[in-house]
């Protein structure tokens, strides 16, 4: 790790306080503590990079639309009672500010979120209650975080990677987490869909949204709807991340970043990204996800399903030609995996009970479980 290996230091050495101490504390790490959270997160989350190189994306997306200009917020739970940058880092995380939409009886409400990750506490401080202090503090702390008079924030978001049950403890409370998988092509064949490149996503990202909005608009039942907006930042901060890491794993960056078929007004079109969590091998998990599909119009069936099979076959394309385990569909609805049956293509569908669990902490009336609440579009595009 070179001059950026975290050294053990005579405070780190000392017995560790009492996770219910008044001393410790929910702050933000210097720049010196934030390059210490990146190093000792490595081993989780940077395994597809070197040390260096993940430092340097961790670097990077901090710059990237969605993120530069307080976008992103770097939390350590630390002792008060010690100096920075010679505290032990107990327990750290990250949030992600998002715009949002709420919607009850047709009326829209606009709002920010916040999705944590990088939830992390290195081994000789877990078992000790760290990062259960830091999510109690975070979580309500969250809901005034980057607020004012003209914005709220209705809602907390975070995907968990161990399980349903730890979260729901301090609120966060898991919510449907399927996907349809498919594998990469055996073959290849001729397109009958158009591929999308970086010109294309921005005005149908802002068409996107408006069909967003008309869905929240003319919602029926009694339950509150949310939806994370996919807008242009969103999926840019998706695809820079794709882009340096394809960069630095291959030496250059995928062009096609979804795909489109159909006429205006019935068209159907997906964004996706390519996540690489390991090695080029099958069992490190790397994936081509769909970000986020759109059907302008569900009323032919059959057309959609030829539709959407032209899209998914550029997408097991691409998956086969960067060395992708499988394409995964988040969330579909009843609808779509009516479409995805019709296309034939081979298939499963995946109740995900371990990883990338969809977690909401509610910050209004009601139970905030899906009971009451529906989370549209609850795909990949949302996740942090």
């Amino acid at each position: 790790m070179g001059e950026n290996t975290p050294t053990t230091t005579l405070l780190e050495t000392a017995m560790s306080p009492d996770s219910r101490s008044d001393s410790l504390y929910l702050t933000h790490p210097t720049p010196e503590e934030k390059l210490t959270t990146w190093n000792l997160n490595s081993v989780n989350w940077g395994t597809a990079l070197s040390v260096p190189d993940y430092l340097e994306r961790e670097q990077f997306l901090t710059t990237v639309p969605l993120a530069r200009d307080g976008g992103v917020t770097h939390w350590i739970l630390v002792d008060r009672t010690l100096p920075p940058n010679e505290r032990p880092i107990l327990a750290s995380c990250e949030s992600l500010r998002k715009p949002v939409l709420v919607s009850h009886s047709g009326v829209i409400t606009e709002g920010i979120t916040h999705g944590i990750g990088s939830v992390f506490s290195q081994p000789k401080f877990r078992g000790k209650g760290y990062a259960s202090r830091m999510l109690r503090e975070l979580g309500p702390v969250l809901k005034d975080w980057q607020v004012d008079k003209n914005i709220c924030c209705p809602f907390s978001i975070l995907y968990s990677d161990i399980g349903k049950k730890y979260y729901a403890k301090f609120g966060w409370v898991p919510f449907p987490s399927t996907h349809i998988a498919f594998p990469p092509a055996s073959n290849s064949k001729p397109f009958t869909a158009k591929p999308l490149a970086y010109p294309d996503l921005e005005e149908l990202c802002a068409l996107d949204e408006t069909y967003i909005r008309r869905s929240l608009e003319t919602a029926k039942d009694e339950k509150v709807h949310i939806a994370l907006i996919p807008n242009h930042d969103v999926m840019q901060w998706h695809h820079k991340r794709e882009d340096f890491v394809s960069g630095k794993i291959f030496g250059k960056s995928p062009n096609i970043k979804g795909a489109i078929a159909g006429e205006p007004g019935s068209r159907v079109w997906a964004v996706w990204t390519r996540a690489f969590y390991g090695p080029l091998k099958p069992e490190s998990g790397n994936t081509l996800h769909i970000l986020r599909l759109v059907i302008e119009d569900e009323a032919d069936v059959e057309a959609n399903a030829t539709k959407l099979k032209g899209i998914l076959e550029i997408a097991q394309a691409e998956a086969k030609e960067w060395q992708l385990g499988h394409v995964e569909l988040w969330n579909p609805t009843e609808f779509v995996k009516q479409l995805v049956k019709g296309t034939e293509l081979e298939h499963s569908e995946v109740e995900r009970e371990e990883e990338s669990i969809a977690s909401l902490m509610w910050y209004g009336e009601g139970s905030g479980t899906s009971d009451d609440i529906e989370w549209v579009g609850n795909e990949k595009y949302g996740w942090c």
